[in-house]
Parts: structure tokens; sequence; C-alpha cells
């Protein structure tokens, strides 16, 4: 890939993503920190080449093997949620690799990313991706994702890609104390919502925030 492409050309030009900040804004994101990163971030090639002019329209987009990239609000919103009440991140990890362009903008917000994927064609496609940013700061599983990843846990933040029906027991365990999980949980009642778990000595506190659309979170590997 071309130093030009990654920069972009045309819908997929800086300017474009300049204008999908400034819709972010609009939207309610305040973190600067958030708004940075996903302004120098190239969303666009995190996606087939067929969509790339779309990839700053504020719209989830397929990705293949029945799966998407967020909207860059969802993206956003997910983030500012994690880092709010915290200053630093040593080690965050990531449930749903997808793609890479989450993972890429926790990348480069905190130590340490660990991205569990069970879809092993789009693990080595972010792999891909985060490379071309030179991202090094990031270590990929190939597992269930409900397993969570014990071999490096506790984790300061967890964030899930997708909803289960109610919050994964390993993820609960291997957030730290202190540590935040951002998470979709589906209602059978009220749809999907995401929730932002804060692990306390002696419980976890929850909140509700927006109502959201994820893939289901399902268990095994493909």
């Amino acid at each position: 890939m071309t130093l030009r492409h990654l920069q972009g050309i045309g819908m997929t030009s800086q300017r474009t993503r300049d204008r999908m900040i400034s819709r972010l804004i609009e939207q309610g994101i305040t973190d600067e920190r958030v708004l940075k990163v996903m302004q120098s971030t190239p969303r666009h090639i995190f996606v087939d080449e067929a969509l790339a002019s779309r990839a700053y329209e504020d719209t989830a987009l397929p990705i293949g093997y029945n799966q998407t990239i967020s909207q860059p609000y969802i993206v956003a919103r997910m983030t500012e949620l994690l880092l709010e009440n915290k200053n630093s991140f040593n080690k965050v990890l990531e449930i749903g690799t997808g793609c890479g362009y989450q993972t890429a903008i926790l990348a480069n917000l905190v130590d340490e990313v660990y991205s569990v994927e069970r879809i092993l064609p789009l693990q080595k496609k972010a792999k891909s991706h985060t490379e071309l940013l030179k991202l090094n700061n990031i270590r990929y599983s190939y597992s269930d994702g409900s397993w969570g990843w014990q071999d490096y846990a506790p984790y300061d933040g967890i964030l899930v890609a997708a909803a289960p029906n109610q919050v994964p027991e390993a993820l609960l365990q291997q957030l730290a104390v202190d540590g935040v999980m951002v998470i979709p949980v589906a209602d059978p009642d009220d749809g999907q919502v995401l929730q932002r778990i804060t692990r306390t000595e002696n419980n976890f506190q929850v909140e509700q925030f927006d109502p959201v659309i994820f893939v289901p979170f399902l268990a095994g590997k493909e």
C-alpha cells in the first residue's frame, strides 16, 4: 500500500476525515485524545476498497464473515467511556478485533492492547492493517472471546465489540480493581444497551448508556 493511499484522496482525504471529527463533536464527543487519534487514523484502509469512499460516513460497514466495522460515533463513544475516569491505561483487553480499526484507536491511547478474535481470516486482516500503521503495542489471540485472555490479566480496561445476553464471568474476573469495561449487553425487552462496568474492591458498579446495535456475542472459533 502506498503512502498516497494511506493518506487518502477525494472521499478518503484528510479533509473528509476532518468533517467526520466535526460531526463527532456535534454528536457530543468531547475527549480531545479520542478526537485527535480518530482524526489521524485512516479508517478507509480497514474496509474493502469498494467501500473506501464511505469509510468516514457515520455508518457501520460490512467487513465480511457477517461482521461489521462500527460507525465512527460508536467507536468514539466506547473509547471515550473507557478513558473517561482514568488518566492512563497500562493494559487493555479488546474482545472482537474485527478489521482492527478500534484496535488501532486503542493502541494510540494506551500502553498495551491485547485483542481477541474468533474468526481467523479477520484477525489476519487486522494484523496487516495495524502493521501498516506501525503499531507495535498490540498482541493478538485467535480464541473464544468469552474466555478473555487470562495469561495477561488483570486488565485496566476491557472493551467488547459484540453483544452477549449477559457479561461473561471470565471477563469480569480479568478486570483489575478500579478497572473499567465497556460492553454492549442484549436485553430481550429493551434491545442492546451500552454498559460501563467498574470493578471495586468488593463488587461491580454498572452504568447504562446509549442504545446500540452490535453483532451477537458468539462462542467458539471459526
